[in-house]
């Protein structure tokens, strides 16, 4: 294993031990509930806008492996602050990074993806893919339902 694998391996396993942004706030504007029916993932996301509009705050609570729960630690600290247009392209962005099979992005997209950028090597494997996607996907329904108004709670099916 390469020192830089090496690295983004402890990165990873940092983000996941000591996750950024977990713990639910009390107030938002869009929430979401996601569960990767593969392995049991979950995570509830909540986040809140401001003008501009502006992701102004980003929190979640989640189970899972420490792909699904670095991912959503490193995807907070990459997307709180921005507006929902760089929300959207840094989707966008992480998306093609987890379908390009190990082959990468270009440098600019890349360095955009910041800490994100350490999880490349999950997209060598389909099955962990959507473990690195669950808090992207929670993410982009919040947005659309907090950019809708739809600030009720997200429905979360009895025993999960």
């Amino acid at each position: 294993m390469s020192s830089l694998d090496l690295m983004y391996q402890d990165l990873i396993l940092d983000h996941a031990r000591h996750p950024h942004g977990k713990g639910l706030a009390d107030a938002f504007d869009g929430e979401s509930f996601q569960v990767n029916p593969t392995c049991g993932d979950r995570i509830q996301l909540r986040v809140s806008l401001a003008a501009g509009p502006v992701l102004a705050a980003l929190t979640w609570d989640g189970q899972g492996c420490s792909i699904s729960q670095a991912s959503a630690s490193m995807m907070r600290d990459l997307v709180e602050g921005k507006t929902l247009a760089e929300v959207a392209d840094l989707g966008e962005a992480f998306g093609a990074l987890m379908h390009s099979r190990g082959r990468g992005l270009d440098q600019a997209r890349a360095d955009a993806l910041e800490d994100a950028i350490a999880l490349e090597g999950v997209s060598r494997y389909p099955m962990r893919v959507k473990c690195a996607l669950l808090g992207w996907m929670a993410l982009k329904d919040a947005v659309a339902k907090a950019a809708a108004g739809d600030a009720s709670p997200a429905h979360i099916p009895e025993g999960i």
